[in-house]
């Protein structure tokens, strides 16, 4: 009888331990859009992970993981990161680029112990501009939060506008102009940057000499205010 009563109260405090847990872990629905005119989005990385990481720090000196991501949009460096940290992690979830005014939705689950939400895309075409979230606290109470994205400078790339295929870390230039309008022969905005820390991005120049000038890129197109994005997070 004893031993009957003993096996019924381990039985009882795992199934609570276990619905505590459940009830601990959040679903997270996430729908991101692309506010810009003319600006597409590269493949996204979303990570919930704990309050003592994270994959950027405004004012910190960019990693070789974000400058890559920032830089080309390669985002599996991001991923590692957060994957060594036991994040819950959400990559891509457009499977290619996030056009101007569109959105994405796409789910998180994260555990108790990942409390805090980054995310970060780059900003095609720009040096090295990302939209980014910084260790956003979750909020343990459901309901719907929005937040408005602005665009940061990683710092690691003069933004001289030009586009040439670049993207690869520490070749100076940009990918290319998803959106079209883009010049070519631009001589270039600049060749310096003084300041190398992760900051907002003053935006892009441009001109409209699409055979010279100093930048390839259309001032009528490729230029943005802040904010770029908005993400509307929904806990369930």
């Amino acid at each position: 009888m004893k031993t009957s009563k003993k096996i019924n109260t381990l039985l009882t405090v795992s199934a609570l331990a276990f619905a505590s847990s459940n009830v601990l872990a959040q679903e997270l629905s996430i729908t991101m859009t692309n506010l810009t005119h003319g600006l597409h989005f590269t493949p996204i990385v979303t990570g919930a992970h704990a309050s003592d990481s994270r994959i950027f720090m405004v004012g910190a000196t960019a990693t070789a993981e974000l400058q890559a991501m920032a830089e080309g949009g390669d985002i599996s460096g991001l991923v590692s990161v957060l994957s060594g940290v036991d994040a819950n992690i959400n990559e891509n979830p457009v499977g290619g680029l996030l056009a101007p005014g569109m959105s994405t939705t796409y789910m998180l689950t994260n555990d108790a112990a990942n409390t805090h939400l980054s995310m970060a895309t780059m900003i095609l075409p720009s040096n090295d501009g990302f939209v980014g979230v910084d260790s956003w606290e979750i909020p343990t109470e459901a309901g719907t939060y929005t937040i408005m994205l602005n665009a940061y400078d990683a710092g690691t790339e003069a933004n001289n506008e030009l586009i040439n295929g670049g993207g690869a870390p520490g070749v100076l230039g940009i990918p290319k102009a998803p959106s079209g309008g883009s010049g070519t022969g631009g001589m270039g905005v600049t060749d310096m940057e003084s300041n190398t820390m992760i900051h907002i991005h003053r935006g892009t120049i441009g001109d409209d000499d699409m055979d010279g000038g100093k930048s390839d890129l259309n001032n009528s197109i490729h230029r943005w205010l802040n904010p770029v994005a908005k993400l509307i997070i929904t806990i369930q």
